[in-house]
């Protein structure tokens, strides 16, 4: 058997494609119903609408109930009281199963099973069972566990005992009994020879964690009981208990989403099919789960208000950083005008040549610290920027999904638009050309330069920087990281190492050198 793991991704698939399993289901029908012929007789058409019967049983109700009741005209007609108490027995199921109890006992009470023939005895003491079984559903007492004992041991006295049927009653019997040492063996057995396809597979592996419910077995019983789901699932049952068992023992152990979404599945098969039973069993449960689902997604509303909160709080700090760093380059540029003034005048003095020199290159020493620190602004100052785009997507990203689940239509249409953020990187790579372009006039120019002539970059009108002049203008900032060029332009790092290689190929220098000169650029005479 497989590990519980993979027993219960195979689960989440079936929920996943619960869909496609019906589609199937229905086209299986539909095929079937498209080779009816026109001239059937009547015991063919009968036998017709039992197939169909059959197929609807666990899937539509309502539509199994159409199909017996035009074998019950059918059987009226030809007098043939066999077929006729078939019918009947079938219809008495169908009807308690859909919460039609006075019709159903009504029904079978009119069949007198001394005059049925040996081979309807089963179907006879089948339709009682589950008559009681049914209704226990809507009114219990023990009175009535007694009754689906006595029919079960009733029919296991007409069942072949070498039948599966037959091997099912009785481990279910054995079960009612607390016989679970025994039992737990003949259901493995029988369960080794039982392929998953199989109906009475699911009923196998519901009956196994049966067992586990009553020994206190949760890991066992949670296993075999996903095992029945998901085997339910796949055969398109509607009318199943593995799910709503399920969702309990989820409800145990403290993963309440798993719970509520096996629940809501359970609730919607047993309306689909009409199983009023059902509904009635999972009323109870599914209030539980509810209550505590609503609870949990409550809290998950405060945890999410709290985070807009401290969103708001860093994007605020975000802000702060962006005009502090301003400031600052104001301060950089006031500098370096100050260093220049004094420049000239240490020039216009003209005092002690070899004095005058170390002045010079003490300032120019500062002037080239003023740039680095300059070009260290800026790199922060965009890195900023890019975070604080980067934050509000994932802070869009996060709010959208949040209100998809819980339908918060127009707040669902204001995050869902990129807009902002467009407009933002828009802004800040217009910010960034102008502001590289101030610093270092001359780069396209020195770029071109630096490539053979029939591959230089021509810039489209009103075009300040393209992508590739970005990314060495990026380089040329002292940002060499590909990965950090990328996060700023906001693509991917294949696309920013496409580029860097292209350009290499296209130097006219050295494409060792080729990055290393990019980088000199504004700041030595370019040699080529």
């Amino acid at each position: 058997m497989d590990s519980e793991d993979v027993i219960l991704a195979k689960l989440n698939d079936a929920l996943k494609n619960k869909q496609h399993y019906v589609k199937l289901k229905e086209e299986r029908i539909l095929n079937f119903k498209k080779i009816k012929s026109e001239s059937l007789t009547p015991e063919q058409e009968y036998n017709y609408n039992k197939t169909l019967y059959i197929e609807y049983q666990k899937f539509n109700s309502d539509s199994a109930i159409r199909y017996v009741k035009k074998n019950v005209r059918i059987a009226e007609a030809l007098q043939n009281t066999a077929l006729l108490n078939l019918a009947k027995l079938e219809l008495v199921t169908l009807y308690s199963s859909s919460g039609k109890y006075r019709e159903s006992e009504t029904l079978i009470k009119s069949i007198n099973k001394k005059d049925l023939p040996q081979d309807l005895l089963p179907n006879y003491y089948i339709s009682y069972r589950e008559f009681f079984e049914h209704y226990a559903a809507n009114s219990y007492n023990d009175e009535y566990r007694q009754q689906i004992a006595k029919y079960r041991d009733s029919l296991l006295m007409v069942l072949k005992p070498n039948t599966l049927d037959y091997q099912i009653n009785r481990i279910t019997q054995d079960i009612f009994l607390k016989k679970y040492v025994n039992t737990e063996k003949q259901l493995k057995d029988l369960l080794k020879v039982t392929k998953e396809d199989n109906p009475q597979y699911a009923m196998i592996t519901y009956l196994l964690a049966k067992i586990y419910e009553a020994t206190n077995n949760l890991e066992l019983r949670k296993t075999y009981y996903a095992l029945s789901a998901t085997s339910d699932l796949k055969n398109a049952n509607k009318d199943n208990a593995s799910l709503q068992e399920l969702a309990s023992v989820f409800y145990e152990i403290g993963d309440v989403d798993m719970a509520y979404k096996l629940t809501q599945s359970a609730i919607e098969d047993a309306l689909y099919c009409n199983v009023q039973f059902r509904t009635l069993l999972m009323s109870e449960v599914y209030s539980i789960i509810n209550t505590v689902y609503l609870e949990k997604e409550a809290k998950r509303k405060t945890e999410l208000q709290i985070y807009l909160l401290c969103i708001s709080l860093l994007s605020l700090f975000l802000i702060v950083a962006v005009i502090y760093v301003y400031i600052q380059m104001k301060k950089v540029s006031k500098i370096r005008s100050e260093l220049f003034e004094t420049s000239q005048k240490l020039a216009e003095l003209n005092k002690d040549i070899t004095e005058t020199n170390q002045q010079l290159q003490e300032k120019n020493s500062q002037l080239s610290e003023s740039n680095h620190v300059k070009e260290e602004y800026i790199a922060h100052f965009f890195s900023l920027c890019s975070a604080y785009i980067n934050k509000l997507e994932n802070y869009r990203i996060i709010l959208n999904k949040k209100a998809t689940a819980k339908q918060f239509d127009e707040i669902y249409k204001i995050l869902k638009s990129t807009t902002l953020v467009d407009n933002e990187l828009e802004e800040l790579y217009k910010n960034f050309d102008i502001i590289f372009l101030n610093l270092y006039p001359t780069f396209v120019k020195d770029f071109n330069a630096l490539l053979i002539p029939e591959e230089q970059i021509v810039l489209k009108q009103n075009e300040l920087l393209n992508t590739e002049l970005r990314i060495f203008a990026l380089i040329r900032l002292g940002i060499t990281d590909s990965v950090k060029i990328a996060a700023f332009l906001r693509y991917s790092l294949s696309t920013i190492y496409n580029y860097r290689t292209r350009a290499r190929n296209k130097a006219a220098v050295s494409r060792n050198d080729f990055e290393e000169m990019v980088m000199k650029i504004g700041s030595i005479a370019l040699k080529i």
